[in-house]
């Protein structure tokens, strides 16, 4: 199934959830330190892109759709570079600020086509901003076709229980990307999209397909979703719904870089949700959106043409 640009351009899906800064310091390494059994990195170039849940309304607008961003930031200058890179995307960004808050920046450190290391530099939002957010969302809700909540753990969703009751209530599809082990927080979502490591915490590891078949169900019953959609690398992915299960087999031709594959796939969904269809048919298209972006480095998108190409 296939969906044209024009009812794509009219989808709006509203992403909610933790942003980040991700920096890439790209550098020549020629020797190991002097100092200590590590390598020197000649830092040659420096790069800045959008991450975390502000890549998944990036990578909503990357396909054509509508997006609209509700986070939080410090006040900070990683906060200000975000802000400055939002605004060149597409995406209506609704920051609000924190002075106390310190921005999630992640620096990756690239030598020989490589990542060598990572630092985070982060801590967690105040409640009481958080509470404004809640407001904001109820502002915003009614103007989107679906709501995406992209949970990296980083505290800006601790309402998220209440938002998707909201949304519910008004008979808007729901989609998460959830993070940690509390999956009771996700209660009533239309949709939520583990992949294998994340669902593994939640309800024990299983011996082969059956089993992990009864456990998906009974988590996707407990929490009273429509369906569970685990992503599975390498082995493709699977819905779980009330029909039973569907899978589809990975589409990867290269394998470059996973980062941010699992922003990709939700967005893909949305979008494809937005505009009307189904979760079983959005998956092949979501599947093919996530075996695009792996042969991609860094945090990265797919277009509409490349995706229907």
């Amino acid at each position: 199934m296939t969906i044209s640009k024009k009812q794509l351009s009219q989808a709006r899906v509203l992403v909610v959830g933790d942003v980040m800064l991700d920096r890439y310091w790209y550098g020549a390494v020629d020797r190991i330190s002097p100092e200590a059994p590590v390598p020197v990195v000649r830092v040659t170039r420096e790069e800045e892109r959008i991450g975390a849940a502000a890549n998944v309304a990036y990578n909503l607008v990357t396909l054509g759709a509508q997006s609209s961003l509700l986070t939080v930031v410090g006040d900070d200058d990683a906060s200000h570079k975000l802000e400055a890179l939002v605004a060149g995307t597409g995406i209506q960004a609704h920051f609000g600020r924190d002075a106390q808050l310190k921005t999630t920046v992640k620096l990756r450190v690239i030598g020989r086509q490589q990542q060598l290391l990572r630092m985070d530099f982060e801590n967690t939002p105040m409640t009481e901003i958080l509470a404004s957010q809640t407001a904001a969302f109820i502002n915003l809700m009614p103007k989107h076709d679906a709501v995406l909540f992209s949970d990296y753990g980083k505290g800006g969703l601790a309402h998220v229980s209440d938002m998707i009751a909201r949304a519910k209530a008004t008979g808007k599809p729901i989609l998460i990307d959830p993070k940690g082990t509390d999956y009771s927080r996700y209660q009533g979502a239309t949709v939520i999209t583990p992949n294998k490591a994340e669902l593994q915490q939640v309800i024990g590891s299983w011996q082969d397909e059956a089993e992990l078949n009864a456990k998906a169900h009974a988590l996707r019953d407990k929490l009273g979703l429509q369906a569970l959609l685990l992503t599975r690398s390498e082995d493709g992915m699977t819905l779980f719904d009330a029909q039973g299960q569907v899978s589809v087999s990975a589409q990867a031709l290269e394998v470059f870089d996973v980062t941010g594959a699992g922003d990709t796939v939700i967005a893909t969904m949305a979008a494809m949700v937005a505009a009307g269809m189904s979760l079983r048919d959005a998956l092949p298209i979501a599947n093919r959106a996530g075996g695009l972006v792996v042969g991609k480095f860094g945090t990265a998108t797919v277009s509409y043409e490349e995706l229907f190409a």
